[in-house]
């Protein structure tokens, strides 16, 4: 009885070792998860983890390269005219401090803060040369070099 007691013991203790030992295997091929932006348009948001990111460290011209590679990727809104959009952050990319960019074009000081509100027409403007009905959000995270980069489409909405 007793030889039996320690068999379906022995069999529990592997089974759980195995368990554990797949729980961390798993584990360790995620990769860390990126610092979230998100763009909220009245009641509808979207967010979206970095385009590009490097754990925070400066990022390369080649690894910008890759990152407009992987804009096709990016996330959409649609913004009426009459609306704003509404930008927020991550507390580690407000700690860096951030800027947003609308078509490549840098359009805000350095933030650090985790939210900033940007009327629609700012998006949407020939005075602010974003002609068209639709435009590239960026939100750059560093003051003096890039240490990230979120983008986002803003669709102008039909009124």
């Amino acid at each position: 009885m007793t030889t039996l007691q320690s068999a379906v013991r022995r069999r529990r203790a592997v089974a759980v070792a195995g368990a554990v030992s797949a729980g961390l295997l798993v584990l360790s091929a995620c990769d860390k998860p990126t610092p979230v932006a998100t763009i909220t348009v009245g009641g509808n948001s979207v967010n979206s983890e970095a385009l590009c990111y490097n754990d925070g460290d400066k990022l390369t011209a080649d690894s910008l390269k890759d990152c407009v590679k992987n804009s096709d990727d990016v996330k959409s809104i649609e913004v009426p005219s009459d609306d704003r959009v509404r930008v927020g952050v991550d507390p580690k990319i407000a700690d860096e401090g951030w800027i947003v960019l609308i078509n490549g074009r840098q359009v805000t000081d350095v933030e650090k803060h985790t939210y900033l509100t940007i009327p629609s027409g700012a998006f949407f403007s020939a005075q602010y040369g974003t002609q068209g009905e639709t435009n590239t959000l960026a939100i750059q995270m560093g003051e003096k070099e890039n240490r990230g980069m979120w983008s986002f489409k803003l669709k102008k909405a039909e009124d």
